[in-house]
């Protein structure tokens, strides 16, 4: 999970610095198709059967895990890219109530104390005006709301991986999600397509590779661990994004971006400190 949390940080690093030019959904068209073509490869040179056994649920799994990241590759494009990973990982805490409510993973009292930081952090992050007064801090709200969409979509999408590895192999769970992300993406490709040039090839590749490590480590880290004590453990790419936002394009969290951040860490460790008492 820690290697799944360092992969995706430099996948959204890279989205973030590509996608200055090119629209969202074509990054997500790119990072499928090198991602469909890394799966099927590994799929084959291991002889394992690539359709997998559930082939509904993996398609749903596939469709979920598509929402999930045109909504964060669409936030990644529009905010500081803290923030946008930020909101995008209260995806553990939505996970855990969906894993409980779902594949009975009992979370225990704790949740609702998860519950109560995560969204006071999240209030700290987006610092609305009618709490905070007039600022230049405030993040625009379409953004926003595209944002927990996906970290909802996600979440659901790691609960469908948990169930899915009881009968599946990861590289088959891997596999489904750019074999459906692929055509879903292509209808907005006829409306909206910028030619990458130069550098942008090798990031929009980039974004591929890194995807592909850390969807195969996630697969496997998710089929060993209670879903929501595992998405948890991935909150590293919290940290490492802001230091990527800092590094690359000068985007310093203020006082209160930070004070956020540490009461969703908060309420991600209350989490997990509810999902540790169950596993399986």
């Amino acid at each position: 999970m820690l290697l799944s949390a360092f992969a995706f940080s430099v996948m959204s690093l890279l989205v973030k610095a590509v996608g200055e030019r090119l629209p969202a959904q074509e990054i997500v068209f790119a990072r499928a198709l090198v991602t469909l073509f890394l799966s099927f490869a590994m799929l084959r040179h291991r002889g394992i059967p690539i359709w997998g056994e559930r082939r509904g649920l993996l398609l749903l799994r596939g469709g979920l895990g598509f929402l999930g990241l045109t909504c964060f590759y669409y936030a990644l494009t529009v905010l500081p890219l803290a923030d946008a990973t930020l909101i995008q990982y209260l995806h553990p805490l939505f996970t855990a109530l969906l894993a409980a409510a779902l594949l009975g993973e009992r979370a225990g009292g704790a949740l609702a104390l998860a519950l109560l930081l995560s969204l006071v952090g999240m209030l700290f992050v987006v610092q609305p005006d009618a709490l905070f007064g007039p600022g230049d801090r405030e993040l625009p709200l379409w953004p926003v709301v595209v944002a927990l969409a996906g970290a909802l979509f996600s979440a659901a999408a790691y609960v469908m991986v948990r169930y899915l590895g009881r009968s599946e192999h990861p590289l088959v769970i891997v596999f489904y999600f750019p074999l459906v992300a692929v055509p879903l993406s292509l209808p907005a490709l006829a409306f909206d397509f910028v030619w990458p040039v130069g550098i942008e090839w090798l990031l929009l590749g980039g974004v591929g590779l890194a995807t592909q490590l850390g969807q195969v480590s996630l697969t496997w880290g998710l089929q060993s661990e209670p879903a929501g004590r595992a998405t948890a453990i991935s909150y590293f790419q919290v940290v490492l994004a802001a230091g990527w936002g800092v590094l690359f394009f000068a985007e310093v969290p203020d006082a209160w971006t930070l004070a956020g951040a540490l009461l969703i860490l908060l309420g991600t460790v209350a989490a997990v400190r509810s999902g540790a008492r169950t596993k399986g």
